[in-house]
C-alpha cells in the first residue's frame, strides 16, 4: 500500500487531532532522511481532549482479497491504532485496530482484517457492515486511550496482505 521511503510519499497526508472539539493535542507526520516516516507529537486531555491522528489516501486500492495489514515501525512502547476508511469524507466510520509500537530494531506487525472494527468518533458502531478490504480509500495513525504526553513513531511501510 505506502512505503514511506521518500519525501513525496508524505503528499496529502495531514493531521486531524482532538483540536477540532476545543482539545490542544498536536501530532504531525513527517519524512526523516533516513529513508522513513516519523508520527509524534503531544496528547493532552485539556479540555476534553485526548487523540491525535495523521490520514492519508489511498492512491492504488488493493483490488485482491487483503487478509492483513503489515506495518513496519519502531516507537516507544505506546499504543497506537491503525484506521481504515471505505468512504473519502472527512467524518464518518473508521475500521480500527491497536498495536504496539516497540523502540529498538524496526519490528513487523501484522494486523488481520477480522480485527479492525468500526467505530466513530471513538464509539463502537455495532451495526456498521463488516470492513470491505477493496473499498478502502483512506488510512490513518492514531494515539489515544488515555496515553498523556509525547509520542513518537517511526513507519517504513503499510502493506496490504493478500
Amino acid at each position: 500500500m505506502i512505503r514511506f521511503d521518500r519525501p513525496e510519499s508524505l503528499a496529502g497526508w495531514h493531521a486531524i487531532n482532538d483540536t477540532v472539539m476545543g482539545g490542544v493535542s498536536d501530532s504531525r507526520i513527517g519524512y526523516d532522511p533516513a529513508g522513513h516516516a516519523v508520527f509524534s507529537g503531544i496528547l493532552s486531555f485539556a479540555n476534553n481532549g485526548g487523540f491525535a491522528s495523521v490520514r492519508g489516501r489511498v492512491i492504488e486500492p488493493c483490488r485482491e482479497s487483503i487478509m492483513a495489514c503489515e506495518l513496519t515501525v519502531r516507537g516507544d512502547h505506546k499504543t497506537y491504532k491503525l484506521s481504515l476508511r471505505v468512504s473519502p469524507e472527512f467524518d464518518g466510520v473508521s475500521y480500527q485496530t491497536r498495536f504496539q509500537a516497540p523502540p529498538g530494531d524496526w519490528t513487523r506487525i501484522r494486523l488481520p482484517v477480522r480485527d479492525f472494527l468500526p467505530s466513530w468518533r471513538g464509539r463502537s458502531v455495532p451495526d456498521a457492515p463488516l470492513l470491505d478490504p477493496a473499498k478502502i480509500q483512506q488510512i490513518g495513525l492514531l494515539i489515544a486511550d488515555r496515553q498523556e504526553g509525547p509520542f513518537r513513531m517511526e513507519i517504513q511501510s503499510i502493506n496490504a496482505l493478500c
